[in-house]
């Protein structure tokens, strides 16, 4: 049970202190100092290793099935004796141009807090470590670790917001460039990126629902159970922020799929010029085949075949029309 439980702490008038080892005791301390509560941290726990968490704690066992399967669209829930948040934490590799998703779980109830911790790129370390630099934010209990994550999460949502809006300028700048020749990998690069596109949204699209609720948009008192009313306004600038990112994600997927119609633009224009050089070059064939066809043929009465100048008026004849036909498409463009 200990190596999945990352970290365990009570938290007195917003700051830490030491509390009993057993979970029901750090609990039942916790509500006995009043102004205080515990959070406990777990990465990827299994079913038994969470037995005990979800027994302590009273935690819904939907709510806990979902803890323990992952897979889950962010989103909230209230139970009747905690709360229950989910969010995606993503991180991005540009060297691969891959985004990454974990997931997040957080409890929220009387005195508690419980974080399950699924894959990887989750802020709660630098969470908990400002957090606890900061005791006034600490005073809200739960409601400030909740804020917190949801903060820290949002926050590098912008983060990689920019680094995908300067991949794809890049992108942009290798498909509109003249050397790029209509490479048969771009358009599978710009698929791929538009993939990571939305795999981004999957995590900040359906966040905006939760956080409206957690912000108290459109309700008088307070939002969801288990939050403080003070908590309102910070929700409110997370939510602001969420708005930036959803607005920057669709630009993304606008532009991504126009810099993929262009390419495919590009690339009937580049088939086209080819078709016509081809074509060019073919027609320029075709004349001198088609006179040494004629004179090809064993017909016995064929004129000028006894003629002197007969051989060397056919050849100049020949390359007179291959100049004339050469500058004539030169001219339109076609060579």
């Amino acid at each position: 049970m200990r190596s999945v439980i990352v970290d365990c702490a009570i938290y007195r008038d917003g700051h830490r202190t030491e509390g009993p080892e057993d979970l029901s005791d750090a609990l039942a301390a916790a509500r006995a100092y009043g102004n205080a509560f515990v959070w406990i941290g777990l990465h990827e726990p299994t079913e038994r290793e969470f037995e005990l968490v979800t027994a302590e704690f009273a935690l819904h066992e939907l709510a806990v099935e979902d803890a323990l399967k992952a897979h889950q669209r962010p989103k909230l829930e209230v139970y009747d004796d905690s709360l229950f948040a989910v969010l995606k934490p993503v991180t991005y590799e540009p060297d691969s141009d891959t985004v990454s998703s974990g997931e997040l779980m957080i409890f929220l109830g009387d005195s508690f807090v419980v974080t399950v911790r699924h894959g990887e790129g989750a802020p709660l370390k630098s969470v908990r470590g400002r957090l606890e630099k900061d005791p006034e934010m600490m005073r809200l209990g739960p409601t400030a670790v909740l804020y917190a994550i949801a903060d820290a999460t949002v926050d590098h949502y912008l983060e990689v917001a920019t680094e995908l809006q300067t991949d794809l300028e890049e992108l942009e700048a290798e498909v509109f460039s003249p050397d790029d020749g209509g490479s048969r990998h771009t358009a599978s690069r710009i698929y791929t990126f538009k993939r990571q596109i939305q795999e981004f949204r999957r995590a900040t699209g359906p966040l905006s629902v939760p956080l409206n609720r957690l912000a108290g948009a459109g309700v008088v008192g307070p939002a969801v159970p288990f939050v403080d009313d003070k908590a309102h306004p910070f929700f409110r600038d997370v939510n602001d922020h969420l708005t930036r990112v959803n607005e920057s994600v669709e630009s993304l997927d606008r532009l991504v799929s126009d810099v993929l119609s262009a390419h495919l633009a590009q690339m009937s224009v580049r088939q086209n010029d080819d078709m016509r050089k081809i074509s060019s070059w073919a027609a320029m064939a075709a004349v001198p085949t088609m006179i040494a066809g004629i004179y090809g043929m064993n017909f016995e009465h064929m004129p000028e075949l006894r003629w002197l100048w007969a051989y060397p008026a056919v050849i100049v004849i020949m390359v007179v029309l291959e100049v004339l036909l050469f500058r004539l498409f030169k001219r339109r463009g076609w060579l």
